[in-house]
């Protein structure tokens, strides 16, 4: 045995053990596909929980009045986003000739489920300030899930942090902005629209720290596109999302966009010329 009480591993197994990861992949159906699906949905459950990880650290870092090293954690969320946006490559073999098989399988054995029932990624969205209470109810079997999502529901989001950040800073963020309930989905306000417009003006640490934010906020968009993308090939319109047609339910998810302001901001960043080239004569 050696001196971390590890037996008969090397120091990169126990370390990362990996006799224990790769005991994790328990198939359920016979078709060959079921062992990529099945990796693919968990390396997106390890970066969610990554991700989640990065945020907090954020958070904390905001809270202190620190810029500079919630940027980096936030620098560090966007280069993670790139590998898990590129995961659903890995799946893009599949049809539905092969995926119902797999799914078939796995609600005989386990019951139906989705994705987006997964607490890492439930976590994430209640970060970005998505906040939808209704999914709790889906982890009531799991009560310490329940618990740690009831929490993160109640609690500031990352953008509800940044704003206080602002605020702090001498930023007029409106009072009812400041004392807003954390649970509900964040609401536009014209006067952080303005906010932001004025700080990409004046205060260059800050307009970097927005562009990150718009990064993630971009690259989230852009995991749930290709979600969307791959269910049009996979299953169509059939029914797959808590009884709901899968397009038709994910499809307005692409509007829940977060940090809103950081966009419709850019309608007023900068000086329009007096005769706007695209505008008709």
């Amino acid at each position: 045995m050696n001196e971390t009480g590890t037996k008969n591993q090397t120091p990169y197994s126990a370390w990362l053990q990996t006799d224990i990861l790769h005991t994790l992949q328990q198939t359920v159906s016979n078709h060959p596909g079921e062992y990529a699906f099945m990796i693919n949905a968990q390396v997106q459950e390890l970066y969610w929980a990554l991700i989640v990880r990065e945020m907090q650290a954020a958070q904390a870092c905001f809270r202190r009045d620190n810029p500079v090293d919630a940027h980096q954690a936030l620098l560090r969320v966007v280069d993670h986003q790139e590998p898990l946006n590129a995961t659903w490559r890995s799946l893009s073999w599949i049809t539905p000739s092969d995926l119902l098989p797999i799914l078939r399988a796995v609600a005989a054995t386990y019951g139906q489920d989705t994705a987006l029932q997964g607490w890492t990624y439930r976590h994430m969205v209640y970060l970005f300030g998505i906040k939808q209470a209704q999914h709790l109810k889906h982890f009531e079997p799991q009560p310490h899930r329940f618990e740690q999502l009831r929490k993160a529901l109640n609690e500031p989001s990352l953008y509800d942090d940044v704003l206080a950040f602002l605020s702090r800073r001498g930023f007029k963020i409106p009072a009812e902005v400041l004392r807003r309930d954390p649970s509900k989905t964040y609401a536009p306000d014209p006067e952080v629209e303005k906010v932001w417009a004025a700080a990409y003006e004046t205060d260059p640490q800050v307009k970097m720290l927005g562009e990150t934010m718009a990064d993630i906020a971009e690259q989230f968009t852009t995991w749930k596109y290709r979600h969307l993308m791959a269910t049009r090939r996979t299953i169509g319109n059939r029914p797959g999302y808590f009884g709901t047609p899968g397009v038709s339910w994910l499809l307005p998810t692409l509007e829940e966009t977060p940090f809103p302001e950081l966009f419709s901001a850019r309608t007023f960043i900068g000086d329009q010329p007096p005769i706007c080239p695209h505008a008709k004569s």
